[in-house]
């Protein structure tokens, strides 16, 4: 939901030139924007990266790059020593693991890993990125957004990855409720360039384009340029108030107007087929357990995902804009941005690549 932020607080915790910041899963889509973002105030940052994880996100930058499992206590308070701020972004964000514990040693240890070595180190504040997934999304069935104050019903939680970050904002708060220097982040449905994975919004840019969605679903999200998500985090760090929480999002948009929009902006043909959402979520149902039960690997069409594709997921972020003075571009120019990135770094096939003209570019002679 847009605004113009009114009288935003004054940075109380200034990000500049020389402060040591560090940002763990800073080689991730959210993480890597959010690196750009301090590296444009001039900090000093350091890079907690997972063993094993791709960092393409990072060349090119100057920053310094650390290797370490946020499990490995020592570990983390190591590479958090010395550093002012802290952005917690880094966590296990899939739809689906072998073995489900593996989110809470990951999102909910791996937290709790970082904001004691934070305390310890005597760092002036942290960031932590939760998601939107925590809130509860009752009143979204009646056409008004929610927002930070809406509980989330524990029954609606669904999946290991929601759960384990409710939990994990849970003992943020708990924390901050101790004295702890932080702020929490709720991101909603980021798109926009270097989404390598890609996520599951990048998924749904990066499946029109290649021709795999025939149809739409009646549903709506709430769609941000990643970019303005990373000025976002750096706003609340230094501006947000203690322990509280805030929305980062975009523009509101019908799945079947995020699809019209790929299609006037590419020349691809539109989506004519509306696909009823329990069609989708037998088709997961399936999937979830022949795959991810009896054979044992990644369903191809997750349950959680599809859950969140047929369900309304609309959001205000109007704290933000008031609070911070958060401001995003539009929903079109955020998408438009993705599907370029894809297209021009080989996401999309040659054939649907050659069909492609963009509305932004002059006609072709």
């Amino acid at each position: 939901m847009q605004g113009k932020a009114t009288s935003p607080n004054e940075a109380a915790y200034p990000v500049g030139a020389g402060d040591r910041v560090l940002v763990t899963g800073g080689a991730g889509f959210i993480g890597s924007a959010v690196v750009r973002a301090l590296l444009a105030r001039e900090a000093d940052v350091v890079v907690l990266v997972q063993p094993g994880t791709d960092v393409a996100n990072l060349d090119g930058l100057d920053l310094e790059r650390v290797e370490g499992d946020l499990r490995d206590a020592p570990a983390v308070r190591k590479v958090v020593a010395g550093s002012r701020y802290v952005f917690h972004v880094g966590a296990l964000y899939r739809f689906w693991a072998p073995d489900p514990a593996e989110f809470y040693d990951v999102n909910v240890g791996g937290t709790l890993n970082v904001l004691d070595a934070a305390r310890e180190a005597g760092c002036e504040r942290i960031a932590y990125t939760s998601t939107v997934g925590t809130i509860g999304l009752d009143a979204t069935g009646h056409g008004e957004p929610a927002a930070e104050h809406h509980f989330a019903r524990v029954e609606h939680l669904f999946g290991s990855y929601k759960r384990s970050k409710y939990v994990a904002e849970h003992e943020v708060l708990r924390r901050a409720a101790e004295g702890l220097p932080v702020v929490l982040l709720q991101p909603t449905l980021p798109v926009g360039p270097r989404d390598r994975a890609p996520t599951p919004t990048g998924r749904t840019v990066l499946d029109f384009l290649n021709g795999r969605i025939p149809g739409w679903f009646d549903t709506a999200l709430n769609v941000v340029d990643v970019d303005d998500l990373a000025t976002g985090h750096v706003l609340a760090l230094e501006r947000g108030g203690q322990g509280r929480s805030y929305v980062l999002g975009g523009e509101n948009m019908t799945f079947k107007a995020i699809v019209d929009t790929l299609a006037a902006e590419t020349g691809l043909p539109k989506a004519r087929i509306r696909v009823p959402a329990a069609v989708a979520l037998m088709v997961a149902h399936v999937s979830e357990n022949v795959e991810g039960r009896l054979v044992g690997r990644s369903p191809s069409v997750p349950l959680e995902a599809t859950r969140m594709a047929t369900t309304r997921m609309i959001f205000s972020d109007d704290r933000a804009r008031r609070e911070l003075g958060y401001s995003s571009r539009p929903a079109r120019e955020a998408l438009t941005r993705s599907a370029r990135w894809f297209a021009e770094n080989g996401y999309v096939s040659p054939k649907r690549l050659r069909r492609i003209r963009w509305a932004s570019d002059p006609p072709r002679p």
